[in-house]
């Protein structure tokens, strides 16, 4: 039974730093890629981050510069780095994983993701 858990959400300030986690079992995890993507309050689920199963990353340009998506094969982990956090950014954080070509090229669709985790939720206060 593959499990996506995420983890690492909370309530920071403007400016604040804050760095997500997520954790992948039941799969061979280097063989997927993985994204994020994040749902504010009466907002469609957009695109946040991706990786490739060989590394590649891609951003939102609303992240681009300030979050980081990273990897850790060995722990089945992915993270997602988050920096110089905007009131904008409050969503609830969804971790994601993608198999065949949108592992290989990567995917900001959600339809390109197969397996999802619960989300987190991460609150910028102005």
């Amino acid at each position: 039974q593959v499990q996506v858990v995420e983890s690492g959400g909370g309530l920071v300030q403007t400016g604040d730093s804050l760095t997500l986690s997520c954790a992948a079992s039941g799969l061979t995890f280097s063989i997927y890629g993985m994204g994020w993507f994040r749902q504010a309050p009466g907002k469609e689920r957009e695109f946040v981050a991706g990786i490739t199963r060989k590394r590649s990353t891609y951003y939102a340009e609303s992240v681009k510069g300030r979050f980081t998506i990273s990897r850790d094969n060995a722990k089945s982990t992915v993270y997602l780095q988050m920096n110089s956090l905007k009131p904008e950014d409050t969503a609830v954080y969804y971790c994601a994983a993608s198999f065949g070509s949108s592992a290989d090229y990567g995917g900001r669709s959600r339809n390109d993701y197969v397996y999802w985790g619960q989300g987190t939720q991460v609150t910028v206060s102005s």
